[in-house]
């Protein structure tokens, strides 16, 4: 994170320090250079930003590898079957049409890998059922995750922490 000092005064941000030089007179693009803004009488330095940062920005990373993980196909029966929004809504919908014809009924199912599947409502159900043990087992890692991320004490610490 970079900081910045211009007579005397810190600045966290280049949005704030050109507010600064504005009054002074002197208009910089959000594009200047270090080498210029030097030229224009300012200290750049490379601040250690602050640890609750780090922990922040890693935690939205593990929430979204999670999330990401949890709509990923799912192998049940041999084949991948897609578990997005959209996937979901056909499945609940092949269980009910399954259900209403009656035990035994079949329906032949496009899955992820592009391959035909025969299957029943209870087969339905099964992938149902893997996705909730594999979410599960997502959120405890990622709580674990968390709580090592929130007990580090140093931003190389909290960089170093993964899902497992």
């Amino acid at each position: 994170m970079k900081t910045y000092t211009y007579k005397a005064n810190s600045y966290d941000n280049l949005y704030d320090l050109a507010e600064v030089l504005a009054h002074d007179g002197t208009f910089i693009p959000r594009t200047i250079s270090d080498t210029d803004l030097e030229q224009l009488g300012v200290v750049v330095a490379e601040a250690e930003e602050p640890i609750e940062y780090v922990r922040e920005r890693k935690i939205i990373e593990l929430k979204r590898q999670r999330d990401a993980a949890e709509v990923e196909p799912i192998e049940y029966g041999g084949h991948l079957y897609d578990y997005d929004s959209k996937a979901r809504d056909r499945i609940a919908a092949a269980i009910i049409a399954l259900d209403v014809q009656g035990e035994g009924a079949k329906i032949r199912w496009t899955t992820a890998d592009n391959e035909d599947a025969e299957v029943t409502a209870q087969d339905l159900r099964m992938i149902i059922a893997a996705v909730a043990v594999r979410s599960n087992a997502l959120h405890t890692a990622y709580r674990a995750a968390k709580a090592k991320v929130e007990a580090a004490v140093t931003a190389d610490e909290v960089r170093a922490v993964c899902m497992e």
